[in-house]
């Protein structure tokens, strides 16, 4: 890799934290000649949140090879004489667009980010705790308690780069699309004549091929081999990048140079790209006989003619060599993809974070007679809630109960007397 040329990264593990609220205040106004006022505590203030953002000129994830770990900033606590404390600030993760951000432990989506600009919180800060001045009335004047911060969530994500590109074209390793990807666009991909030459996906521009045709930006996907769905040859790594492509051109090597069949090679990549997602192989097609400038390549393209063109699937002879019938193809291309929807799109499928499920928590017995009850649920409610005070106790045992704490604690076998560890807290247990 040459100096001061990054490297192409489409998927990082990272960890990222919200921030806490600032806790509220207990305090009482005092002033020369008002010895015992009332309560003037003020709330916490909010903690940061973690967005992230897709930008544009950004094309890679290398940066999170560097930086994995992100943090919120807490909010402040609040101050005397009704003061509000200062809330934490947020911290924005610029990712490029066509990033999708998955829980990485259940391994679902929780936003894709498909354009610049699209942003999304994925965890909000803590909420300020209230100072003890809201707790204040006709029967309970002075008031010594306030309520904690909230504590944010954090977690692991995994950042996946699916290219945001209008055609993709796939293929064998080495049937020259590094070649026609160069002779179409202004792209210069590195190119050479051995297997495995493009292990970066490569980008270009076509211009408006045919009459008023818009430009569209054409992918040369890294050559694909059997067994690539199950992650053979980086298989994975390479079909991630078919999934945004709206028309995908197969490029052959008519003149079968390579080896093998050329109808054999072309039900090769169809196979593995019914077992990796059954829609790519329902994509928009066009198949690229290539090389057809070389010996016995004229053959085998009237073969290629005479067995997918009955199925709808159009086949031009081409040579990234020479560029005979390339601007046909590109201008089929286009036709094909003013047919499209827009950008394609991947479903959010992350209940707990649309707030359609409670918050997981663990129940565990660590050994005898002493049990862990953990997850952001329970960091949450000790967050804000005050168990010196009998409303807050009152709060807590309700909520063991509507969360089945107890009943769970039962059926490990606890005892009373037993150690109980919720969030950092420690608990004697008695039923």
């Amino acid at each position: 890799m040459k100096n001061g040329e990054k490297m192409f990264v489409d998927q990082a593990r990272i960890h990222i934290k919200g921030g806490s609220g600032g806790n509220g205040r207990v305090s009482f106004h005092r002033a020369k000649y008002v010895p015992s006022g009332g309560p003037d505590g003020g709330d916490g203030g909010r903690g940061g949140s973690i967005i992230i953002e897709a930008a544009g000129g950004l094309s890679t994830l290398m940066d999170f090879h560097y930086k994995r770990a992100f943090a919120a900033e807490n909010g402040q606590d609040g101050g005397t004489r009704n003061c509000t404390g200062r809330d934490g600030a947020d911290v924005v993760i610029k990712v490029p667009a066509g990033t999708i951000v998955r829980d990485a432990a259940s391994g679902k989506i929780m936003a894709d980010l498909a354009a610049a600009g699209d942003r999304r919180i994925i965890i909000k800060g803590g909420k300020g705790g209230k100072g003890n001045q809201h707790f204040a009335t006709a029967a309970r004047q002075a008031p010594r308690f306030a309520e904690r911060g909230r504590q944010a969530g954090e977690r692991d994500l995994i950042l996946e780069l699916k290219l945001i590109a209008d055609v993709g074209l796939i293929g064998l390793p080495n049937v020259g699309k590094s070649s026609l990807l160069s002779m179409a666009t202004n792209a210069n991909p590195k190119i050479a004549n051995y297997h495995f030459t493009t292990l970066t996906p490569n980008l270009g521009v076509v211009r408006g091929p045919g009459a008023g045709a818009e430009d569209f930006v054409l992918a040369d996907i890294p050559g694909l081999v059997e067994g690539a769905s199950e992650g053979a040859g980086l298989g994975h790594k390479f079909l991630r990048h078919i999934e945004r492509t709206k028309v995908l051109i197969h490029v052959v090597d008519a003149s079968g140079q390579e080896g093998g069949d050329v109808l054999e090679g072309i039900e090769t990549i169809n196979g593995e790209l019914r077992l990796y997602g059954p829609e790519l192989v329902a994509r928009p097609r066009i198949i690229a006989a290539n090389k057809i400038d070389l010996t016995g390549a004229r053959e085998n393209y009237q073969r290629i003619k005479r067995q997918y063109e009955p199925q709808g699937v159009r086949v031009f002879a081409v040579s990234a060599a020479t560029g005979e019938g390339i601007d046909g193809l590109l201008a089929a291309a286009a036709q094909l993809l003013r047919q499209c929807p827009g950008t394609i799109t991947f479903s959010e499928d992350y209940q707990e974070y649309a707030g359609k499920e409670p918050e997981p928590i663990i129940v565990e017995k660590k050994r005898e007679h002493y049990f862990v009850v953990s997850g952001i649920g329970i960091d949450r409610m000790l967050g804000y809630t005050n168990l010196d005070t009998e409303k807050g106790n009152d709060f807590f045992q309700k909520f063991l109960q509507d969360r089945a704490i107890n009943k769970r604690l039962l059926q490990l076998g606890v005892q009373d007397g037993d150690t109980v560890l919720l969030g950092s807290i420690e608990f004697e247990f008695y039923n």
